[in-house]
């Protein structure tokens, strides 16, 4: 039979892998974190009819003569440029700028996507729309710990969070002149799992000049410090003030506060300490940080997502719902977070588009439709050579 009928069937065959591969980019045009695919072809074998021969002293040398047997698809491989973003506003939405990848966990497999679209299922997981779960470092007490294994993030709205109270910070004027009783200062501080109480600081003048400091915590600890007047109105303090000893111990920083005359303006500027909050809201910082929002006003990194990056990219699998699995072509996953070397930024809020180009594509198909056509003229062409010769016995 003759060589061109099949040389045209494998082109029919690569042809129609092109069209399918380009219907798919195309029906996912509007697919966050989908990537399009482009089809390489490549010659197949080719049959030898005369090789090549080196110069004679009489003759010149030749070249080989060859006959291609056809076309094949070399592969199909993925564009990972990056693909356009939509504002979407969702706090749970997330786009990754750069080559990173989403990590996420399904029925214990690691899976790996660039589609950012989560959502809180009934165990306050972060899941993707197939269920998968969202990998990272859990923060224990506001520490994230990225040398140790990945795992389910888990933002729980029954968070509680309390803090207690170490410093305590005063600012403004004692008066230099001044003549009258003591004054209290009464601040209100919290122990580590958020009960109030009351420490009083008493401030009373000092024979000779300058001030003498005592502090009475309610849980019965005391402390005393004298303030010496200088000549051009500052308090120096005779050693560290602080009230109380261990979890409990909380240091009063009196650094800011004056002593010219007259005018009296002493004031707690504030203490680091607050009562039982409940998480309310989070925020995802440039780092893939989860910062919660608590009730009492305080805010603390909750987790952290984890970012992979491959060597070659181009050697993910795809494995459906917008995900790839690692291969031995791919190497080995480099986890990390947002902002490390070769794995890009966060952004919350949005979510990556499919980088589908529907003008490339249109083109592509009409490429693909002429090239088939002509594919199979050839076969059309070789059925009439065939046919031709079936005639000649008459």
């Amino acid at each position: 039979m003759l060589r061109s009928l099949y040389s045209g069937i494998s082109g029919l065959r690569a042809h129609q892998t092109m069209l399918d591969v380009t219907g798919n980019n195309i029906a996912n045009v509007n697919t966050a974190g989908f990537k399009a695919s482009t089809t390489q072809f490549q010659d197949t074998l080719s049959q030898m009819t005369q090789g090549a021969s080196a110069p004679q002293a009489q003759s010149g040398g030749s070249n080989p003569a060859q006959i291609g047997l056809g076309v094949r698809v070399a592969g199909v491989s993925t564009n990972f440029s990056q693909g356009s973003s939509q504002s979407t506003g969702r706090a749970t939405d997330m786009m990754i700028s750069g080559e990173g990848f989403f990590v996420t966990s399904k029925g214990g497999q690691q899976l790996f996507t660039r589609a950012g679209s989560f959502n809180f299922d009934a165990a306050s997981q972060l899941v993707s729309p197939d269920g998968g779960i969202l990998q990272g470092w859990t923060a224990k007490n506001g520490v994230i710990n990225t040398a140790g294994a990945v795992g389910d993030i888990t933002l729980n709205p029954n968070n509680m969070v309390a803090t207690a109270t170490s410093k305590v910070t005063l600012d403004g004027n004692l008066p230099s002149d001044y003549t009258g009783a003591p004054m209290d200062r009464v601040v209100k501080v919290y122990d580590g799992v958020g009960a109030e109480r009351n420490v009083t600081l008493t401030f009373a003048t000092a024979a000779g000049g300058g001030w003498s400091v005592k502090g009475v915590d309610d849980n019965g600890a005391t402390a005393n410090i004298t303030l010496t007047q200088g000549t051009d109105g500052t308090l120096t303090p005779s050693g560290p003030f602080v009230i109380g000893a261990g979890a409990n111990a909380i240091t009063v920083d009196l650094s800011k506060v004056s002593g010219y005359a007259t005018m009296n303006s002493l004031i707690v500027s504030g203490q680091n300490g607050s009562a039982t909050g409940k998480l309310e809201s989070f925020t995802l910082g440039n780092d893939g940080s989860l910062i919660g929002s608590f009730s009492n006003g305080t805010k603390q990194v909750l987790a952290k997502i984890a970012l992979a990056k491959f060597t070659n990219p181009t050697g993910l699998e795809k494995a459906g719902g917008s995900s790839y699995v690692a291969t031995a072509n791919s190497g080995g996953v480099q986890l990390g977070g947002a902002g490390d070397p070769g794995i890009g930024s966060l952004a919350g809020g949005s979510l990556e588009m499919s980088n589908v180009d529907l003008s490339q594509e249109f083109t592509n198909l009409i490429v693909a439709q002429r090239g088939f056509q002509a594919n199979a003229r050839i076969i059309t062409t070789s059925d009439e050579v065939l046919q031709e010769l079936t005639q000649l016995k008459r």
